[in-house]
């Protein structure tokens, strides 16, 4: 049983469906008080709110698209205007290339604009939200406060291949900028110590909007890459989330999670040459 988030602010950044949203729902279950974010107003971001409230939290929705490293720091600035401070801050947002108008765009344009929605708005966003709350510590904490005493959190979402590598221009794409963000982690762990904690999560294979519509291919070689034995749900990264932010992890920084039913790399399927696609 996690400790109450009750009287917490978490700002929840990609939050309108998938990961995201199963991330800001699991946090309002123990309390927290939630930022929704998206590019846009939405009908699925405001279905997040709705269920939020539901359970007794109240929501704000601020919107912003990362692409544009100008609003970097204006968006954190009015995440903190709510409530003059956020408690935790998770970098979930980020582009698709894999769906959408992105899917025909090519090699460069597409790493360009992970590169900037990606790679740097993470790391900004985490700079300006983790300065902010480590200030926040010499202003809260008591004089006789330990020196491990800790008043904020910033997680990350990585990707578990960017360590042993896939195959293909998705593989290629991903592996980079999500590779950089989780050693992105571990660098800002070392510098907003010990007053923010910094972690990374990198799921596996999930099942979000492209493995609902996936072939045959990707659904069979999803399955046969986890020790599982089946895809991973956007509750699975929500739930490892929740730890990280709770304060069950107290001691826990720096530190790459992988949620991935344990990856096996199955040579029964034939790998394409592909982009995951």
């Amino acid at each position: 049983m996690y400790h109450s988030l009750s009287g917490k602010v978490f700002m929840v950044t990609g939050s309108s469906s998938g990961i995201g949203r199963s991330i800001a729902i699991a946090l309002a279950t123990q309390g927290a008080d939630i930022i929704l974010h998206g590019r846009r107003p939405s009908d699925a971001i405001q279905d997040v709110a709705d269920h939020v409230q539901k359970l007794g939290c109240q929501t704000h929705c601020l919107y912003a698209d990362f692409s544009d490293a100008n609003l970097l720091e204006p968006f954190v600035q009015s995440a903190w205007q709510w409530r003059g401070r956020v408690d935790g801050w998770v970098n979930n947002a980020g582009g698709d290339v894999l769906t959408g108008p992105w899917k025909e765009e090519s090699f460069e344009r597409k790493l360009e604009y992970l590169l900037k929605t990606d790679v740097t708005a993470s790391l900004m966003l985490s700079r300006f939200a983790g300065k902010r709350m480590f200030q926040r510590s010499t202003q809260t904490l008591a004089p006789d406060a330990g020196p491990d005493a800790t008043v904020g959190v910033v997680l990350n979402i990585g990707w578990d291949q960017a360590w042993q590598g896939m195959e293909g221009d998705a593989g290629e794409l991903f592996a980079t900028t999500k590779g950089a963000i989780m050693a992105m982690t571990k660098s800002l762990a070392q510098s907003l110590a010990p007053r923010v904690r910094v972690n990374c999560i990198a799921p596996g294979w999930i099942e979000t909007k492209w493995g609902q519509q996936s072939s045959e291919y990707w659904d069979q070689r999803a399955r046969s890459e986890s020790l599982m034995n089946r895809w991973g749900s956007p509750d699975d990264i929500a739930a490892a989330a929740l730890y990280l932010c709770s304060p069950e992890a107290s001691f826990v920084s720096g530190h790459i999670l992988p949620v991935n039913g344990g990856f096996r790399f199955s040579p029964s399927i034939k790998h394409q040459n592909s982009s995951r696609s």
